[in-house]
């Protein structure tokens, strides 16, 4: 794989709750100098980066619900609803991880469709095919709760599963994106964030079967 096909898969994430405004002008202009496929932002720099990259191939990813999931699904529809109309076209929800735990796959189910049904929704007025990824938090499930997630996420009509927020206990493996692609099959993509910082994880999680990454390391990764 080339630089240039691996950029077009990779999520240029700045997620930290101190990013200025120059860290997402920085961002942007690296996103577009490299072609990856989205810059991923807090819901606050969605405005921005939406003006920065408005004449570029580069997508604007946002987050919601993030990065603990314990929101309600109401809030976590209005937040995409928003995040929508002021320039985003891709968001990354966080499932409700304690209802997963307690395997209240309805609950988990339904939270994800409040978010997809939002997007869908919001993305008609404004033309746009908004993408829905919906992050498990990997990090605190069983494998048999992995799949069940894997599955809540397919029946409420999300397009990627991803692995981790970046802000739990762990990150992507290849053990789990390897789980979650053999469970969602070809209906689905998926993406795998946190902890990929070189160009030998990176493949290895795209052999697993990960069409997208999330990472703040684009750049050496492609480098």
């Amino acid at each position: 794989m080339n630089n240039l096909e691996l950029a077009k898969m990779i999520d240029h994430t700045i997620l930290k709750a101190n990013a200025t405004q120059s860290d997402i002008e920085k961002l942007c202009e690296e996103a577009k100098k490299y072609n990856f496929a989205s810059v991923c932002v807090n819901p606050y720099w969605v405005p921005l980066a939406s003006d920065l990259l408005k004449n570029s191939t580069v997508k604007v990813c946002t987050v919601i619900g993030f990065p603990l999931g314990a929101t309600s699904s109401e809030s976590k529809a209005y937040e995409t609803e928003i995040a929508i109309l002021q320039g985003a076209d891709e968001v990354d929800m966080v499932i409700n991880v304690g209802a997963m735990k307690n395997n209240q796959t309805d609950i988990v189910e339904n939270d994800i469709l409040s978010v997809v049904n939002s997007a869908r929704k919001t993305g008609k007025t404004q033309n746009k095919n908004i993408i829905v990824k919906v992050i498990l938090e990997t990090c605190y499930l069983t494998k048999d709760e992995i799949k069940n997630a894997c599955l809540c996420a397919k029946n409420a009509g999300a397009d990627f599963v991803k692995t981790s927020t970046g802000f739990g206990t762990g990150g992507a493996t290849v053990e789990d994106v390897s789980l979650m692609k053999e469970t969602v099959g070809s209906s689905m993509e998926v993406k795998a964030s946190g902890g990929i910082r070189d160009y030998e994880t990176a493949i290895k999680m795209i052999e697993a079967g990960a069409t997208r990454l999330g990472t703040s390391s684009g750049i050496s990764i492609v480098g």
